[in-house]
């Protein structure tokens, strides 16, 4: 399971902890048994726990609650997310600042003989 999905999981738990596994994955876009996966990895590492949602007359829903330890790994997650996203503007920002360059010295009569 990549990190991508580990934060968006835990991201969405912690704004929806009583989401069943099916609202789950639609929210995710994966497939009720890749969100199950998801799930119980994260379980496994301790990073979320399972409670059984009492006041739900549905006895099999269950609040999907993030531990201590989940709290600091999304803050981790989201921390190597954002400067792993940071570093690809960069790249792309540099790419058009490079194209525009390109472009701005090819002039215009170029452009209108690729049309």
């Amino acid at each position: 399971m990549t990190d991508e999905r580990q934060l968006k999981t835990l991201r969405l738990l912690a704004d929806n902890p009583d989401l069943t596994q099916r609202q789950i994955a639609d929210a995710l876009g994966v497939s009720l048994g890749a969100a199950n996966y998801c799930l119980k990895a994260l379980v496994d590492k301790g990073w979320v726990k399972l409670e059984n949602f009492q006041r739900n007359p549905n006895k099999l829903g269950y609040l999907y609650l993030l531990t201590p330890q989940g709290v600091a790994a999304k803050t981790t997650l989201t921390a190597r997310f954002l400067k792993r996203k940071l570093a690809e503007y960069e790249q792309l920002k540099a790419e058009i600042e490079q194209l525009e360059r390109e472009s701005a010295a090819s002039g215009p009569s170029a452009e209108a003989s690729s049309l």
